[in-house]
């Protein structure tokens, strides 16, 4: 029996998460640690500074020495890091004065908002945070002739560029911050391995760039097939900032947890209503609902005192959903090896102890244990 009531208290408390981000991952860390959730982290890819950029500052120097029709700001991050670059190298003031009256085209809130903190006004924006509505949007007016500053994410390539120039536009192309290779490569590739395992409860991804090195990892780890599998069950939650950033993941098979809106606030929220309103692992027992995570086991929403050995045991008799678990099943289900069936024994001892009912674990005389699922008892 699952039951979907809301967790009371820390509703992550128990959750095991991995951060691949490298960018506000300690701001994104912090806001899951305050809602109970163990966060380790394992940025897939680093983020190269824009402040000292060579070439952005001779980019800047030529679009002031011609002037363009249309700036488009396809990141907050991106457009605001390319207004303190211009100030750093004393710029700001031409800069204003050279972009003051062409049009702002935004992909999306983030970088309207970047636009009007810069003192513009944006006069359209992608509702849908994508490139793709962007650039609909102005070949569908027509560009022949226009000269376009285009803002772009990290990776750079979103195929804006080539679509301006084929309709007439003359393209002038900034890569305001650049992605760089993981810090760790080996930590990337071992946390792949430990998602197929099962180590984790969610992956975090905030950033598409970031998500295609990771999967990368994983493939390369031969990780990747168990990882999806464990999606697909259910014992392995990934979530997305935004759509954009969940592409790579659907595409090898996975259905990602998506927020409604692109902010890590949002990402937060709605990683917290999974788990406080949609958990398929809770189930109700006798001595009250039982949820397993990995890095704990919830009771009525409160973090049981287990080890390692009792949160194995707990976790493969709930994974029976009320069958019968034999001894030696659990055995071989404990992390440390050993061939003594009375380790079992201590470790259910100390479960029931820790739940504070002898109704959550079952002894089915001869055969093993089983969970005391209330609607088997009722039946």
């Amino acid at each position: 029996m699952t039951t979907s009531l809301p967790i009371p208290g820390t509703p992550l408390a128990g959750c095991i998460m991995l951060v691949t981000a490298d960018r506000r991952s300690a701001e994104l860390a912090t806001a899951l640690e305050r809602r109970g959730a163990l966060v380790q982290h394992a940025p897939s890819l680093t983020v190269i500074p824009h402040i000292g950029d060579e070439d952005l500052v001779e980019q800047t120097r030529a679009i002031i020495r011609t002037p363009p029709d249309i700036v488009v700001a396809t990141t907050g991050v991106g457009f605001t890091g390319w207004m303190e670059t211009a100030d750093t190298a004393g710029l700001h003031d031409e800069l204003r004065a050279a972009i003051g009256k062409a049009r702002f085209i935004a992909r999306g809130p983030k970088a309207r908002g970047a636009i009007q903190q810069a003192g513009f006004t944006a006069d359209w924006v992608a509702e849908s945070e994508t490139s793709a509505e962007l650039g609909e949007y102005l070949l569908a007016e027509g560009i022949d002739g226009s000269r376009i500053v285009v803002q772009h994410h990290g990776s750079g390539a979103d195929g804006l560029d080539e679509a301006f120039e084929s309709a007439g536009a003359t393209v002038a192309s900034l890569v305001v911050y650049r992605w760089g290779p993981p810090p760790d490569p080996g930590l990337v590739a071992r946390s792949a391995i430990a998602a197929a395992a099962g180590d984790y409860d969610t992956v975090i991804f905030t950033s598409a760039p970031g998500t295609v090195a990771w999967l990368d990892a994983a493939r390369e780890s031969g990780s990747l097939e168990g990882i999806v599998d464990r999606s697909l069950d259910g014992s392995l939650l990934l979530a997305a900032v935004g759509p954009i950033t969940a592409a790579p993941l659907i595409e090898v098979g996975i259905d990602p947890l998506v927020p409604d809106r692109g902010r890590l606030g949002s990402l937060v929220r709605t990683i917290v209503s999974h788990y406080a309103l949609h958990r398929d692992a809770a189930v109700a027992t006798e001595a009250g609902v039982i949820d397993v995570r990995r890095g704990g086991a919830l009771l009525d929403g409160e973090l049981l005192p287990l080890s390692k050995t009792g949160l194995a045991v707990l976790d493969r008799i709930v994974q029976a959903r009320g069958g019968v678990v034999s001894r030696e099943a659990l055995l071989s289900a404990l992390p440390r090896s050993t061939s003594d069936l009375h380790a079992v024994e201590v470790a259910i001892a100390r479960v029931r102890e820790s739940a504070g009912s002898p109704g959550l674990i079952k002894t089915v005389i001869k055969r093993g244990y089983r969970l005391g699922i209330v609607a088997e008892e009722n039946s």
